[in-house]
């Protein structure tokens, strides 16, 4: 079996092995699948813009005619040169062309296939992990310390440190989609440029100004114990896009403020501190949520909300039910009061 895993698909990706030119990329993190695809494809040919060098196929198209896998891939061009195919798996199967490519040696040819969840007995999967000029690639949601280098290559390349509560927010924020993630990093980079340092109320300004939607109606409706509109902001939320792990961010760091406010007014200080860009049409808000939750049960709202941001990165296909979940389960403790 030829399945890369850890080191072994760094290895393969910084230097493509010729005598396996044929490489399945899946999983949940499509991002990571496309990334990576794109990167051996480039490194494949000398023109991505020339057809006769880049052939891109459709997997169901394929499975109607697996030999036309085999065609292109054995085809010698007339000038000469590298080329690559570039095949979009769907719902059904062309394992056929890959396993009868399995005993040939496409010459020249790079083969790269990007599909998504791919179960061990997928035939396709089982063709590639078969086949002796074949690699599969599996390709899931980053972990911490996957996200931790991640965010130090962008700081890096942008010349910017990151404040430790800008890192914890980051990553708690991104994660499910490699690409995603990426992006946000740079649009952060961007917003930061001419500075020397990342700070927390960077890292909050891009993430709101990403999710193109306002996410406080979901956040204040959840510490109000509003289930029904936690449910139909978050349906809005997602109709719109928007990340998951964004909207546990934000809500870590209203539970977060939230805290701190609850702290002070235990001591007889005034909350407001904990919210000094606080627009006048929350304060409502707040004021309910502060009735609703002590500072001991906010910090147990906090705990829940980190397990709920860890779980969805983890599990990104379950990403948006992990979210929902959560906040439903604080908007049932706030009913609770005390």
């Amino acid at each position: 079996m030829v399945a890369l895993r850890g080191r072994d698909v760094d290895t393969y990706l910084a230097k493509p092995d010729p005598a396996r030119p044929i490489v399945l990329l899946y999983g949940a993190d499509a991002g990571l699948v496309r990334e990576r695809a794109d990167a051996l494809i480039a490194s494949a040919v000398d023109d991505l813009n020339d057809p006769f060098s880049l052939v891109r196929l459709d997997g169901d198209d394929l499975a109607a005619e697996p030999s036309r896998l085999v065609d292109e891939a054995m085809t010698v061009p007339l000038f000469g040169g590298r080329r690559a195919i570039r095949v979009k798996a769907g719902g059904r199967s062309f394992a056929g062309g890959v396993e009868t490519l399995a005993s040939m040696t496409p010459r020249d040819c790079r083969i790269v296939i990007e599909a998504g969840e791919l179960r061990p007995e997928s035939p396709l999967r089982k063709a590639c992990e078969k086949a002796r000029n074949a690699v599969a690639i599996a390709c899931y949601p980053d972990t911490e310390r996957d996200l931790a280098k991640l965010i130090d290559d962008e700081m890096r390349a942008a010349n910017l440190r990151l404040a430790p509560d800008a890192r914890a927010t980051l990553v708690a924020a991104l994660g499910g989609d490699r690409q995603t993630s990426r992006n946000e990093l740079r649009k952060l980079t961007l917003y930061a440029h001419g500075a020397r340092e990342v700070t927390l109320d960077d890292v909050a300004a891009v993430i709101s100004d990403a999710s193109d939607l306002k996410l406080d109606p979901i956040i204040d409706a959840a510490f109000a114990g509003n289930a029904a509109r936690v449910e139909s902001e978050f349906v809005k939320a997602m109709a719109a896009g928007t990340y998951p792990g964004v909207i546990l961010s934000a809500a870590q760091r209203h539970a977060a403020a939230l805290h701190k406010a609850a702290l002070a007014m235990d001591e007889g200080a005034s909350a407001e501190s904990a919210f000094p860009r606080l627009h006048f049409s929350r304060k409502g808000a707040v004021e309910t949520a502060l009735r609703n939750f002590s500072a001991a049960r906010l910090a147990q709202a906090m705990a829940q909300l980190a397990s709920a941001a860890l779980d969805s990165r983890r599990h990104a296909a379950l990403g948006a039910t992990i979210a929902q979940r959560a906040l439903l389960a604080i908007a049932a403790n706030a009913r609770r009061r005390g």
